[in-house]
């Protein structure tokens, strides 16, 4: 598939959003709140910051319903910016895809902005763990090896490669070793980006930038048992420099609907 190629301008504002675990209805439940209205919140301030894009990484259904999809699709219609995403362990890949089908929904899994490639990673497999298999790795590798030189690459997925200390490491990234070689082997890679764990934070390991996106649903919090908590709506917004060696090259902020 071809690469999403943005205009070159001085900078670049994205949006991720993650985690909307939407049911078929609009008031229906999960977790004590309702998704939808929860991301009907989120998308006002996604209008206000008129982004240059959009990710969604994974998790947008709880009951993989068509129904589910479209109330997302119906929702960001209007929307001028591209709108990217990649499949958690609770989507449906066939039916995102169909209601995913027209614009400003784009498939493209890479971006090119600037300097910048970033790869949206697709770690969804038979359980609701990550599953990054040896086809998988070799389809990054062959992307990374078509890169320049002097590119800069941020990977974006569902799952998270890193232990958090909760009850969502049950379900963590399965083949995270591999993904730690890859990322190890190639200093272009800047960072990781990823959603799955219904919470906030951001800390360097092995020299890659982890940043862990908010749910527009319910957080969890960090305890050996499930404890989904219902609060704001969250999301990132992301600044990438067009000029990669530029100090900062990418800023975050944590922000919420």
């Amino acid at each position: 598939m071809m690469a999403f190629v943005f205009a070159q301008q001085d900078s670049y504002r994205l949006l991720q959003i993650s985690d909307c675990h939407l049911v078929a209805e609009a008031d229906g439940c999960f977790c004590a709140v309702q998704p939808y209205r929860q991301l009907e919140l989120l998308f006002a301030r996604v209008q206000s910051n008129r982004p240059d894009a959009v990710i969604l990484t994974g998790d947008l259904t709880q009951d993989h319903s068509l129904a589910s999809y479209q109330l997302i699709a119906d929702l960001f219609s209007h929307l001028t910016c591209p709108v990217f995403y990649l499949p958690g362990n609770h989507d449906d890949i066939e039916l995102m895809q169909q209601a995913f089908a027209a614009r400003p929904f784009c498939a493209e899994t890479e971006l090119h902005l600037g300097d910048w490639h970033l790869c949206l990673l697709n770690s969804k497999g038979p359980t609701p763990a990550g599953y990054f298999d040896q086809l998988r790795q070799q389809q990054l590798q062959q992307l990374l090896s078509s890169y320049r030189a002097d590119a800069a690459v941020w990977l974006f997925c569902h799952h998270h490669i890193s232990p958090m200390g909760s009850f969502i490491d049950e379900h963590i990234q399965l083949d995270a070793a591999a993904l730690w070689q890859i990322m190890a082997a190639d200093p272009r890679i800047r960072g990781f980006a990823h959603g799955h764990c219904h919470y906030a934070y951001d800390r360097i390991q092995q020299g890659i930038q982890l940043v862990g996106c908010p749910a527009s649903s319910v957080q969890f919090l960090l305890t050996p048992d499930y404890q989904p908590v219902a609060r704001r709506p969250g999301y990132i917004e992301w600044i990438f420099n067009a000029n990669a060696s530029a100090d900062p090259a990418v800023r975050w902020q944590f922000m919420e609907g």
